[in-house]
């Protein structure tokens, strides 16, 4: 039985994926925005609602360090399993936006949020409201911005504002379902196996609430989207501290009880979401290849043996 919810939360999970890049894309065209900022707005909002719930629903239910461990396991699982997945099929060229908006956010987000635990080992509703103030601001800016035309619309399908709506709703709402029937099994699947919320959280229920942003990727890269790809983890991982843990801790105060969510896996998030700039950087034209695509994935590795040696 736990078997056979994990695979129908997968089947759901790619048809949702599917779905969701139909209608961004689809929305794009008709409000003449960027692909990267549908990428890191609709997109990453959808691909983030399932650890949004699993979340919140985790704190309700007295398991604290689960909604904090999902959300540090999915920001590691986004930037190192999942961009290291999309680089081994096909090379990324980054654009500029990279350097000048989203990593840069990215990575106040995250120094912010290491800040707040670290100072009392909770989430206030006062911290929680800033966060979520924050998302809001940036994107006003994000929108405000980066509004920019898109000249190649033959090559995609012009699809009615019904038919946007209703994809993009089927879609996230495949998404969410497949990411709780998933998360779910796996869930059964580590208490019988015996191991902490902050195990079960950072690697079982991460990697589940991370599939969304994997197929995702994956479809973006298939309809040769890849602005879509990048950008929508970018903007997942920073949706998932801002908007996540923002609503999370508003709805009810976070406390961590598992220290070693602060002392060690906090720092894992900041250092790979560090490495990613000058991965980027330091390649001729910011182009994302196989061979960063395995070092990333080598990396996730190397965090997930430490994690349960």
């Amino acid at each position: 039985m736990v078997f056979f919810l994990v695979f129908i939360g997968l089947l759901l999970l790619v048809l949702g994926g599917k779905w969701l890049m139909k209608s961004s894309v689809a929305l794009s065209l008709k409000l003449n925005i960027s692909r990267i900022v549908i990428g890191m707005t609709v997109v990453s909002f959808a691909t983030s609602s399932p650890e949004l719930i699993v979340s919140i629903q985790a704190v309700i239910s007295g398991h604290s360090n689960i909604a904090i461990g999902n959300v540090i396991g999915s920001n590691i699982a986004n930037l190192s399993f999942v961009l290291a997945l999309v680089l081994l099929i096909t090379p990324i060229f980054v654009q500029d936006s990279f350097r000048r908006t989203d990593w840069p956010m990215m990575i106040f987000s995250t120094l912010i949020f290491a800040l707040m635990i670290s100072y009392d080992n909770r989430l206030s509703r006062l911290e929680g409201c800033f966060l979520f103030l924050l998302l809001v601001f940036f994107l006003y800016y994000l929108l405000k911005k980066k509004y920019t035309k898109n000249h190649d619309t033959q090559s995609f399908e012009v699809m009615t504002n019904f038919k946007i709506v209703v994809y993009l709703f089927l879609g996230s709402f495949c998404l969410w379902l497949g990411s709780e029937l998933l998360i779910d099994g796996a869930v059964k699947l580590g208490s019988i196996l015996g191991v902490s919320d902050r195990i079960i959280s950072i690697t079982v229920v991460a990697f589940g609430s991370s599939v969304p942003e994997l197929a995702t990727s994956l479809m973006a890269v298939i309809k040769n989207e890849k602005a879509i790809s990048l950008g929508s983890l970018m903007g997942s991982n920073i949706f998932n501290i801002l908007a996540v843990l923002g609503i999370t801790s508003i709805i009810q105060p976070i406390d961590i009880t598992e220290i070693s969510l602060i002392n060690k896996d906090v720092f894992w998030m900041i250092g790979i979401s560090l490495i990613i700039f000058p991965l980027v950087m330091l390649k001729p034209k910011m182009k994302l290849g196989r061979n960063s695509g395995l070092f990333l994935l080598f990396i996730y590795i190397i965090f997930i043996y430490a994690l349960l040696k």
